[in-house]
């Protein structure tokens, strides 16, 4: 190799790109969020949004108060609920009864969490939002001796759903996720089951 080959190839600029990571303007890798701090990202929007929202209902309407928001089909509703979401109530002692099984339910979470890896977004999304939901409702629990405080009603004249709040919302949103995620997981597994032995055959041929 010439002299002047040698120095071509070594001013020439490297493009390869790296493996797994996104530069930055600066050339630093940019990464995406970690495991904890998306869990805590979704936990503080959540229960944030849960506690101030259940706030203004509380210090700006009546008990039982109703407000249009979108004609008869939205309204803010206050109520409270001492049993769980969709109005299940198993008696006086729905609250602590709910209580209890909503700091079980975090207990499955975290080992739900801790289990699902970095790469698995879309099931630790879902885990956070059951988990924000449940700690939101759980506050309320704990504070307020008639239960949790609901408010959106959402229906068309006397077919309404139960009256709900954002914590709600997040269980029932995160459980959606949670399932698909489980089912795509399950996809995936017999997916790879069938691809097995036929790499064996090809192997063998």
């Amino acid at each position: 190799m010439s002299r002047s080959d040698e120095t071509e190839t070594a001013e020439a600029p490297n493009t390869a790109a790296p493996d797994t990571e996104a530069l930055t303007e600066d050339g630093s890798a940019r990464k995406g969020l970690s495991k904890p701090a998306l869990a805590l990202l979704v936990l503080t929007v959540v229960v944030t949004l849960d506690l101030a929202t259940k706030w203004w209902i509380v210090n700006n309407m009546s008990y039982h108060e109703t407000i249009s928001v979108i004609g008869d089909f939205v309204r803010l509703t206050y109520t409270h609920n001492p049993g769980a979401a969709f109005g299940i109530n198993i008696g006086e002692h729905s609250r602590i009864f709910f209580l209890v099984l909503s700091i079980v339910a975090l207990g499955v979470l975290a080992a739900i969490y801790r289990s699902t890896p970095a790469t698995d977004r879309l099931r630790l999304l879902a885990v956070a939002l059951v988990g924000s939901g449940a700690i939101g409702n759980i506050i309320d629990r704990l504070r307020y001796e008639r239960g949790v405080v609901d408010f959106l009603d959402v229906g068309i004249g006397s077919h309404r759903w139960w009256v709900f709040n954002v914590a709600d919302s997040a269980v029932t949103v995160g459980a959606i996720l949670l399932l698909v995620s489980f089912l795509l997981e399950e996809s995936r597994e017999r997916s790879s089951a069938r691809r097995a032995p036929e790499g064996a055959s090809v192997g063998e041929s």
